[in-house]
């Protein structure tokens, strides 16, 4: 009976992100652009994502220049939280199953834990949830740097506090960012709902650059 039940949720799941991706096809609507945009008399420049320089779990050097031409979704973890983190990489995994089909969407998930969360555990984290590196890049690097990157140029929170059960505060946000670096979207990684907003925006996305 519980098999049966899960079958039928996660076909229920699939004909609702099915329809998500189908009713963006059927929109004309552009997403919104994040951060503060100045005019240089001939274009208007936006905010984008800083240089920046990690490793990931298959130890590959992962910058800006792995995302050219990508879109992809960003997101602060660490392997050890044992709050939101697990719900936070349940609802990646549906992004990661639901964009299975497109080559150019790719995700980003950065550790707040370098000390303990070394390419090795990345790499076993990557293997027991059963993605592929090539599409799903875990990254480490200088804790700093990281916590920098997500509060100056993701705009959202990732920081050590000792008064945590875990040591660390982050937030639960999921942000997509487009092929030129610029944040599209920002959805809550903990909430179904939500994600499922995410999914749907992926495809108004791909639709500006003719995909």
């Amino acid at each position: 009976m519980a098999l049966r039940f899960f079958k039928c949720a996660k076909s229920v799941g699939l004909a609702i992100v099915c329809f998500l991706m189908l009713s963006a096809c059927t929109r004309n609507a552009k997403l919104p652009v994040y951060g503060s945009k100045e005019w240089n008399g001939k274009d208007t420049l936006y905010h984008t994502i800083a240089p920046f320089q990690f490793t990931d779990q298959d130890s590959a050097l992962i910058t800006n220049a792995t995302f050219k031409d990508k879109i992809y979704v960003a997101d602060f973890f660490f392997t050890s939280c044992r709050t939101i983190c697990p719900i936070m990489k349940t609802q990646m995994l549906r992004v990661y199953e639901a964009t299975k089909n497109f080559p150019e969407v790719l995700i980003l998930s950065h550790s707040i834990d370098p000390e303990y969360d070394t390419v090795a555990l990345l790499h076993d984290f990557a293997d027991r949830l059963g993605v592929e590196s090539k599409r799903w890049h875990f990254v480490t690097g200088v804790r700093d740097s990281i916590f920098k990157i997500a509060q100056t140029s993701y705009f959202t929170t990732a920081m050590e506090d000792k008064t945590e059960p875990d040591g660390y505060i982050h937030s639960g946000a999921f942000m997509l960012i487009d092929k030129q670096g610029r944040i599209r979207g920002k959805y809550d990684g903990t909430k179904e709902d939500d994600v499922n907003r995410l999914i749907a925006d992926i495809t108004i996305l791909r639709k500006e650059y003719g995909e």
